[in-house]
């Protein structure tokens, strides 16, 4: 019987821990890493060739909403085949458990309109087989996967199983009885395997009617904010004990306008890892993240574990009108994903709608700047010259105003022109600053999001493929210690984020000078009839969950090996814990 199941040999080990790479072997056994360094031939059932290959562990995305993705997609599209290992769910306080059976429908039209993840894929999808968190975990460990998950519980589906919906989004604070059953719910998911606790607070605490931070894109299905928008100071504090009595679990919370001292208590009295959303890689927001990284740096000094999430990829947007809406409310209202296409295509060619179209901003907060947008293909062959242009310099050559060179365009291609376009205003500068500070994690993908015009799971692959290998910004030891480890360490992943001896076998072989990842493409596999954007992974040559091998040569295998981690911690961990 050969003692090991796969033996990876000769590649260039990037342990993941900032140690130096050096070239070597990785034995493993039973899901697990059984030996490093030189393992001799002959000895396992397989052999990996990784000369002249990068051998590393796998990605840890911290940032996701796969939560529905995972009951149809087993790879978690487009994390999976981008060298993403292990993903944490429930972000930004949404969630599907616990919920209530009266209460399911609107739960799916929430995340129709805050994640943008059509209510067509989700009515097909969601088993529903549950109404407790802990019976939502069941469902989902029982899904086949070749991604590891870690699940956070979301505060909404807490808060509306507490107070009822109407009382949840009225910003009452809850009574003391029902602060004991948002505790007692929080108790029950971790010890179910919730590594935690998420939050949207955006809002007013108390005043449903004062507009969120966020703005109407963070706004419920009815444009209402959601009911951790709202929510009292006091309910995070009293969630926050939760996790001190336990010593375990971290946060994610979206409240960059809460108040900093309130994010330090929260920290002192958990304990735990809060992890601060987001930090766009913005040129225009250099010296409010320099601002920030100076309240961190003092945090640290304190002994507060607060880290920053930054977004460090700039895919580009990829849209048609069939379903947009990132140009602010006017926009939205004439050509938003709600308009039927007949309509859409009926304001487009009207004088009064393209009046009030251009007495709008040209950019709307950092995002999609309409004269920025590139022409990414087109239906009809008299716009094929207009290719790989932007609408400014279309409008430019037509001595048009930009709404009427997009107007024209659109309603002349049947409303079947795309166009790709910058996620925030992403430069140079600004990945520079947020790759230079070492506690910044990383990423933010929004997987399983969004899913008609983002597709940033190739994280990663961008961050090794322009930011180190093009650019030179990081090492590749140091990248590979914030892709993986510094996320496990942050959300409580046991054995995972670096390659050593009896940690789990989760590790990605890539070829360095050919990593790359696609520009973004439509593909129309969705359940309910519809599409999504896609961006594969391109270099790599193996990809291993818990020892076996999930994707070869860029292809999946099908060998779905994935696990849910409870607590942090594979089957096998909690066996042997």
């Amino acid at each position: 019987m050969a003692r090991y199941d796969i033996v990876i040999r000769g590649g260039l080990i990037v342990d993941g821990a900032r140690n130096p790479r050096y070239k070597g072997d990785v034995a493993i056994k039973d899901g697990r890493i059984a030996r490093m360094g030189r393992v001799p031939r002959g000895q396992a059932e397989r052999e990996i060739d990784a000369e002249g290959l990068v051998v590393a562990p796998g990605f840890i995305d911290l940032h996701t909403h796969y939560d529905a993705q995972v009951f149809w997609d087993p790879y978690l599209t487009t994390s999976g085949t981008n060298g993403v290992t292990s993903v944490v769910i429930g972000n930004c306080g949404f969630g599907f458990a616990p919920m209530r059976e009266e209460h399911r429908e609107r739960a799916m039209q929430s995340m129709t309109k805050v994640e943008a993840i059509p209510l067509a894929t989700l009515e097909a999808t969601m088993p529903w087989d549950w109404v407790t968190y802990p019976e939502m975990l069941d469902s989902i460990d029982r899904a086949p996967k070749a991604v590891n998950l870690l699940p956070y519980i979301g505060v909404n589906p807490m808060l509306i199983w507490v107070m009822g919906l109407e009382d949840a989004k009225s910003g009452r604070k809850p009574t003391a009885e029902e602060t004991a059953q948002l505790k007692r719910l929080l108790h029950e998911a971790m010890d179910a395997g919730a590594c935690g606790w998420s939050t949207q607070t955006l809002g007013t605490p108390g005043d449903p009617t004062a507009e969120t931070a966020g703005g109407a894109a963070q706004s419920d299905y009815d444009g209402t904010p959601m009911p951790s928008d709202v929510m009292w100071p006091e309910t995070l504090r009293a969630l926050a004990e939760v996790l001190g009595e336990r010593g375990e679990g971290f946060v994610e919370m979206s409240a960059a306008h809460l108040p900093r001292e309130i994010w330090e208590e929260l920290a002192e009295i958990s304990g735990a890892p809060f992890i601060y959303q987001a930090l766009p890689a913005s040129d225009m927001m250099i010296d409010m993240n320099e601002d920030l990284f100076a309240w961190f740096e003092r945090c640290r000094e304190k002994g507060l574990r607060i880290y920053g999430q930054g977004i460090t990829q700039n895919p580009p947007l990829v849209m048609t009108f069939d379903y947009w809406d990132l140009w602010g409310p006017v926009w939205t209202g004439f050509t938003g994903p709600e308009v039927p296409r007949a309509e859409k295509l009926a304001n487009f060619a009207d004088p009064a709608v393209r009046e009030k179209l251009r007495a709008e901003p040209l950019k709307h907060m950092l995002i999609a700047s309409i004269d920025q947008a590139k022409v990414n293909t087109v239906k009809s062959r008299e716009n094929e010259r207009f290719v790989g242009k932007t609408i400014g310099e279309i409008a430019q050559e037509l001595g048009k105003h930009p709404v009427d060179a997009i107007c024209d365009l659109v309603v002349s291609d049947e409303l079947e022109t795309s166009f790709a376009l910058p996620q925030f205003d992403i430069g140079l500068d600004g990945l520079k600053q947020l790759l230079g500070n070492p506690w910044i994690i990383p990423g933010l993908s929004d997987g399983g999001a969004h899913l008609k015009y983002l597709a940033a799971g190739s994280y990663a692959t961008e961050l090794i493929a322009e930011y180190v290998r093009e650019h030179a910004i990081l090492s590749l030891e140091e990248a590979h210690w914030r892709l993986s480890a510094l996320p496990a360490f942050c959300a409580g992943f046991r054995d995972r984020g670096v390659l050593r001896e009896g940690a789990a076998a989760d590790i990605v072989v890539y070829d360095y000078e050919n990593l790359a990842y696609e520009f973004p493409n439509f593909v129309h596999d969705l359940p309910g009839d519809e599409y999504r954007v896609v961006s594969g992974g391109q270099g790599y040559r193996y990809v291993l969950v818990n020892g076996q091998v999930t994707i070869e040569d860029d292809e999946p295998t099908h060998v779905h090996s994935g696990e849910l981690l409870r607590g942090g911690r594979g089957r096998a961990d909690r066996a042997s814990a």
